[in-house]
Order: C-alpha cells, then structure tokens, then sequence
C-alpha cells in the first residue's frame, strides 16, 4: 500500500513542480504589470478572531473503545477544531485533551436515519433491521467522513442540538476552506497540479473532497482510488454481523486514512521545501527574461489558438450557450437570498445599537453594545439563517452532463463569502463610531450613529454585487470549462506536444502547452459568461448593480483606518480601571456564543459522569433492572440530594467544583414554620464552620403530617473570606 500511495505522490509531485514555475511566472507578470482589481467599499479586518474562541459547552459522546456514552466538555477555539475533555474544570486547568477533532471533509448530521443513509451507500450493505448505534436520545448529532473515524454526540433537547449543529457545520466549513489565498504561488499551483493530475486520471469537474489542506488534500486524493479497492478486498472476509463488520470497516478505514495522512504530509512538506528551495533561481531568471517570455507565450497562444478555436466555436454555440442562463439562474436566486439575509441581519443590529445609545451614550455603553456585535459574523447561530438560504441550491440536471459531483462546492464557498461581507461590513461601522466617539454625546452622537448605518448599509450593497458577480462568473466557469474540456481534449490534446518546438528552452518551465490550451478554451467561453451576468445586473435582477456604477470617493480617508480589530472590552476595562483606580487584570479568551442555558433544568455535563442507561447499550452496572437504571438519570439536585461519597483523589470534580463556586443546601426551621431563605454575611463576616443537616422525605410524601412544605434552596456563598 505505501509502494502504490508513494507513486501516486511521485506523479503528483511532477504535476506540482511545473505548475509551480507556471504560477511564479503569472505572480512576478502580476506584480511587474499590475492588475485592475475592484476597489471595496467596506474595510478588511486583519485578524478577527485574535484573543476569541468560538463556543464550548457538554454534550454526550459515544466512545467506541468502551460502548459506553459519556460525557464530555468541547472546545471550539479559533482555528475550528474541536477539543474534548472530561470536563470543563478539566479545560480550566489546562489539562490535556481527550482528542481533537479537525472537521475537514465531514458532514454534520442530526438524524440517524440519514447517517444510516451515508453509511449503507458507503460500504454498499442493505439496510438493517436493527439500529446501528442506540442513541439515548432524540437529538443526535453525528459527524460523518467517507474514510475517518465517524463521531457521534448527543444532547437533551432540540434547542441544545440546533446550536450544536450549527457550530458543527461552522466548523466543517471553515476547515474544508483550509488553502490560504494569501499564498500568491503554492496555493495555485496546488489547486492546478491537483486537476491536471485528476484530469489525467480520467476525473473532470468539480470535487468535493478538495477539503482541508495540502496534506488532507492529498490523502483524500490517494484515498479516492485506495479506498474501494481495500473495501472490495477486506469487506468480503470481515466475520459477524452486519453492524459490527460495519464498525470494523469503519475502524480499518480510519487507520488507513491516518497512515495515508501522515505520509502525505511528510511527502508534501518535502515537495514544497524542494520548490521554495528553487524559488530565488526562478525568480531571478523570469524577471531579467520577463519580455521575451512573454512574446514567447503570446506567439504559441496564437498557435494553438488558430488550431483550437474552431473546434471550441462550435461547442460552445450548440453545448454550451443554450445552458448558461439556466445554470446562472440556478446560482443567483439562493445566493442572493443569503447575501439579502445577511444584509437584514445587519440591520437588525445596528438598529439595536443605535436604539441602545438614545438612552446612555457614554462611551462605556457605546463599548458594550459594539463588544456585542464585533463578531456577528462568527457566530454560527446568528448566521444560520443565511447559510440556510444557499443550502437551497439546487444543480440537478448538471451532475452527469458537466460532471458536477455535487453543489456542496458553491453552497461552503458562497457561505464563507457571506460571513466575509458580513465581517467587513461590521468591522467598518466599528471604525467608523470609534471615529466619532470623541467631541459627540447625547442627542448628537445618536445621530452620528444612524449616519454611520447607513452608509455601511449603503457600501454593503455595492460591495454584495460586486462579490455575487464575481462568484457567479467563478461558479460558471467552474461547471462549464471542465465539461468542454472533457469533450476537447481527445481530439486537440494528441496534437498539443507539437508546439513544443516553438518554446525555448531556457523559457519551457514557464510556459506549458496544457496551460495555454485551457487558458484559451477559458477564453473562448468568459465573454458568454461576462454577457449573462451582465444582462442580469442591467435588469436590476437580485439587486446587482451594474458594472457602470462604482461608487468613487465616497469616503476617501475610510481606508486609511486601521485594519486590527478593536478591543471595546480592553477600553470598557480601561474606563472601569480608571474610576476605580485599579489595575484591571488581564482576561481570558472571550467566547463568541453564549453558552447553552435551559430553562429549569440543571447544568449537566459537568463531569464524566455516564449517559442514562438505554436498551442494549453496555453498561457498567449490566445487571441493574430499568427501576434501578432510573435512579441513576442526572436529576437536578435542587429535587434530591444525593448521599456525597468521599473523593478518591484529589483531582475529584467535586472537590474541583466546589473550589470553583462553593454551595451550600440550607434548610431553615423555625420553630413550626419552615422558610426558604439566604444566609445573609455582613461585610467583613467569615463562614468559618458549616453544620450540615440532611433529612430524607420520601418523593410519595412531599408535606408533612402538620401541612408545611420542606423546601431547599442553593445559597451561593461569594464571601471573599470563605474557608
């Protein structure tokens, strides 16, 4: 298996060094000749989520090295991995994980009936009578991989499982989007060697695993041809029945992909140093030959254009024109939706703020309520609305005829552009109050603050219709040039290594026939293409603006403000600290979603307690029956007091707990006349002994013979002094 996986890097590692010296070349034109790229409107942030985590909260996970459901604590940071501990006091104290998990190439799924639906077509079995895995509730949440190991969560109520599932798709999406555009050369070379190298092998179009980075990358390319072959060579031979010889699929499955990972991530990291090794020696010779390579370039393009064209003429007028307007439509209603909800979204808030500030506009105010909406577009919760409008899309029709694997590639890549505008949409109305605060207050500054909506709101419009143009025209080109290229290639690609000859030597690692045939095949049908959105724009369909209005010097100083973000908590700290003339100690790490709160149930998850018991799932205390089994369902412990066992070690969670937030169950008696009450401390008053007193009522016997009720009520104790 390493000897196979190796040669398929090695052809990949060919298809990279060239394409490297290709995009070299297109980077050092670039910078030498200048491009014209669209002037934005809204402001970029630099680095968003600096000093931010995501969420963190308990679930229930099921764990397949013991077959039990436990529960654990889970950690999204900012770079969308998920964390799991035992518990959060676990986190706290910066103990290690239990496992990390990078969401690339999975899929967040919240019924079982549709992971079965994955699963069975995965490994091509009929579907079972008996469930593959008992979830001991209705609201699981499952994320699946066609190779990795599959995970599987649960939680209490759907209000908990429709926010989980958000985070979890957020995080899919952000870590599927793992090559960096900031990268002017590796990242397309990547992405071209990786399709020129799928292209050889037969596979055209869009692919929906080019999730993650190089190195995942890579391992779901080795994987797309490994994996049915081991499957038919081990399936066969695997013993049981259906779901464990499933499981047992599934875990080989996953060891593979690991030591596949692991090999292209050393294999990539090799090939990278090796061209960037080479890099000075590239650059140095294209920029003193720039001009000659260039009119090398354009002599063979005429070439191969005069022999190519015809051919392309043809198929575009009777294959390819008569579908664009269809396929555009297709793309635009759902697209616009989302950038349409995300704009609503925006002005919700920001008439929240400015409603806010009629009442307090001090600075500290101001502070607080920017604070809360500086990572709107990070919080997967709040966005969903808009993700959900482009789960929408819908290509049926174009997955045989332009080899379209799925739409899955559009909806994550017009997601992140949404959440994008989004960000810069709220990054500048923050720059543009911060602006303002000074010299404005009261009735003035109100006003100050609706002027800014409106203008966000305003280049907000402009700067949608220009991204959804450009997605759009991207999107077209997506679907439409691997189609032709399928159909041309066998009558042109035979012909290609005769112009060859026309290239010098010194000059044929920059330029490539292969490049140049696409890049006129691209040509040929972008003017169709740039014609259809056009039309659309000029028809004011779905709010795109024509390409005419640009919106100049509207506000000419706004671009040279800062592109960090602002801390308005560091400065509602700094008013704080100054009024109490204190130093403000530093804080942690502020989480962008509010953690889970029901109402009247208590805080489980706490621990790593285990899951309530179900049917046929293993159990520590097997021979229990149900009636036993249900004493021990979490309960909330204002209802019973469990009898407390002595901890075992010093790290027990109750001892940890009770550091953390000591409480106390009081029962107060006077006399005949039982109350529920607080113990009241005075200033300066120490709690230096506590008497605790526990009578047991039977659950049947809530009152007592004499009519009054026993009450218990949790007394939080927040004295400086406690011992």
């Amino acid at each position: 298996m390493a000897y196979h996986n190796h040669n398929r890097i090695i052809l990949f590692g060919r298809f990279y060094e060239q394409q490297y010296a290709v995009a070299l070349f297109n980077s050092v034109r670039y910078e030498i000749e200048g491009g014209g790229n669209t002037q934005t409107q809204l402001l970029h942030r630099k680095d968003p989520l600096k000093n931010k985590s995501i969420f963190s909260g308990g679930l229930f996970q099921y764990l397949e090295e013991s077959k039990k459901w436990r529960s654990r604590f889970l950690y999204v940071g900012d770079s969308y991995n998920i964390s799991l501990y035992e518990s959060k006091a676990a986190h706290d104290r910066g103990l290690h994980s239990k496992g990390v998990i990078n969401c690339a190439g999975y899929r967040a799924l919240t019924s079982m009936e549709e992971y079965l639906g994955l699963l069975n077509n995965n490994t091509k079995a009929k579907a079972a009578s008996a469930p593959f895995l008992k979830c001991p509730s209705q609201f699981p949440l499952i994320l699946w991989h066609p190779y990795a190991r599959h995970h599987y969560f649960c939680v209490m109520t759907e209000k908990e499982q429709k926010k989980w599932h958000a985070i979890f798709q957020d995080c899919v999406r952000h870590s599927n989007n793992g090559l960096s555009e900031e990268c002017k050369v590796a990242t397309p070379a990547f992405t071209d060697a990786l399709r020129l190298y799928r292209q050889a092998k037969g596979h055209y179009g869009t692919w929906d695993m080019m999730c993650g980075n190089q190195a995942q990358i890579l391992a779901n390319l080795v994987m797309e041809t490994l994996h049915p072959e081991l499957k038919n060579l081990i399936v066969p031979r695997l013993k049981g029945k259906l779901q464990q010889r499933q499981r047992d699929w599934m875990l080989i499955s996953d060891a593979v992909y690991r030591q596949v990972l692991s090999q292209t991530k050393t294999q990539h990291e090799a090939l990278a140093q090796v061209c960037e090794v080479e890099r000075p020696r590239l650059d140095s010779a294209l920029r003193t030959d720039m001009d000659q390579i260039v009119t090398s370039k354009e002599h063979v393009s005429g070439k191969i254009r005069a022999f190519v064209l015809p051919r392309v003429e043809q198929l575009v007028r009777s294959k390819v024109q008569p579908y664009i307007h269809s396929i555009l439509e297709a793309l635009m209603e759902p697209t616009s939706r989302g950038f349409s909800e995300v704009r609503d979204i925006l002005f919700r808030e920001l008439v929240e703020v400015s409603k806010n500030t009629m009442n307090d506009s001090s600075s500290e105010k101001v502070g607080e309520h920017m604070d809360k909406i500086s990572m709107l577009a990070f919080h997967p919760v709040k966005m969903q609305s808009c993700y959900e409008k482009m789960e929408a899309l819908n290509l049926e029709g174009l997955q045989q005829r332009c080899d379209v694997s799925s739409p899955s590639v559009f909806i994550q890549r017009a997601q992140i552009l949404m959440r994008q505008q989004m960000d810069n949409a709220v990054h500048t109305f923050e720059q543009l109050v911060h602006q303002s605060l000074d010299g404005h207050s009261g009735e003035d500054f109100c006003k100050t603050i609706q002027r800014c909506q409106d203008r966000v709101l305003k280049k907000y419009d402009y700067d949608s219709s220009t991204v959804r143009k450009k997605f759009f025209r991207e999107a077209l080109l997506q679907i439409i040039i691997p189609y032709m290229l399928k159909q041309l290639s066998p009558s042109c690609s035979p012909e290609l290594p005769k112009y060859k000859e026309l290239i010098f030597e010194d000059f044929s690692r920059f330029i490539l026939v292969e490049n140049i045939f696409e890049e006129v095949v691209l040509q040929s049908v972008s003017k169709d293409i740039m014609m259809a959105v056009k039309e659309a724009a000029v028809q004011r369909r779905h709010n795109l603006y024509r390409d005419s209005m640009v919106l100049t010097n509207s506000d000419p100083n706004l671009h040279l403000l800062g592109e960090d973000t602002i801390d308005w908590a560091g400065q509602i700290r700094g008013v704080k600290g100054e009024r109490q003339g204190g130093e403000v100690a530093n804080r942690k790490r502020r989480q962008i979603v509010s953690m889970i709160q029901l109402d009247g149930m208590p805080l489980l998850y706490e621990s790593c307690q285990e899951v309530p018991g179900v049917d046929g799932i293993p159990e520590e205390n097997e021979g229990q029956t149900e009636q036993d089994l249900e004493t021990e369902k979490p309960v909330n412990p204002i209802q019973q007091e469990p009898i407390e066992k002595e901890p075992g070690s010093p790290d027990s969670i109750s001892e940890i707990r009770d550091l953390i937030n000591p409480v106390l169950e009081v029962i107060e008696k006077d006399g005949s006349q039982q109350t529920n009450g607080m113990l009241p401390l005075e200033e300066g008053d120490e709690v230096k002994l506590i008497t605790t007193v526990t009578e047991f009522v039977p659950r049947e016997s809530p009152i007592k013979e004499d009519g009054n009720p026993i009450t218990e009520s949790l007394i939080e104790l927040h004295g400086k002094g406690l011992k």
